[in-house]
């Protein structure tokens, strides 16, 4: 459930296909930049209600999945 709501976030965030984000997905294969990065976090803080800090070695979708179902 939290992969498919970050799934839809970050498609809707960066115009593509929900269903092109997977588990493995680098946010530099996603097209991810830095200040995409902080406005995605602001959305999932929304979304999740939840506080998030970001972690410097976070590279794909799975270990951001992981830190959110933990803080949840």
């Amino acid at each position: 459930m939290v992969f498919e709501k970050v799934a839809a976030v970050i498609a809707e965030n960066k115009g593509i296909d929900a269903g092109d984000v997977k588990l493995e997905s680098t946010f530099e294969e996603l097209g991810l930049d830095s200040l995409d990065t902080v406005e995605l976090v602001m959305a999932f803080e929304d979304e999740f209600g939840i506080t998030i800090e970001v972690e410097e070695g976070m590279k794909t979708v799975a270990e951001l999945v992981k830190l959110i179902e933990g803080l949840m």
